[in-house]
């Protein structure tokens, strides 16, 4: 994945052929951000003016700027991939959450 951080902010960085310029979009967001660059130093340049633009807005609007996650989220499996975790989960003494929770956190980590 092409990823930019910036102040704790993240954002996915893409190639636009058709302007021949990378496209970023600021993730996580209560409103859409994008920004574009030619090369690396301006692509920087340009998420840093962009994300000050949308925080001003935002404390202006009285905005939370980060979309809020409740810390919950379905997740739909087969049959045999849930009973697969479930045994995996009681042979470590743990629950299903906790096992998906270290697999994801190792995900989202690498």
């Amino acid at each position: 994945m092409n990823i930019m951080t910036l102040d704790g902010y993240s954002a996915k960085i893409e190639y636009d052929a058709e302007l021949d310029m990378f496209r970023g979009e600021i993730l996580g967001l209560a409103g859409g951000v994008d920004f574009y660059g030619k090369n690396p130093k301006e692509l920087r340049a340009e998420f840093k003016k962009s994300l000050q633009v949308f925080l001003e807005v935002c404390r202006e609007k009285g905005i939370e700027p980060r979309r809020n996650y409740s810390g919950r989220f379905n997740l739909r499996i087969s049959p045999e991939l849930h009973e697969q975790l479930a045994i995996a989960a009681q042979a470590e003494g743990k629950s299903i959450n906790a096992l998906a929770q270290e697999a994801l956190k190792q995900r989202v980590a690498a």
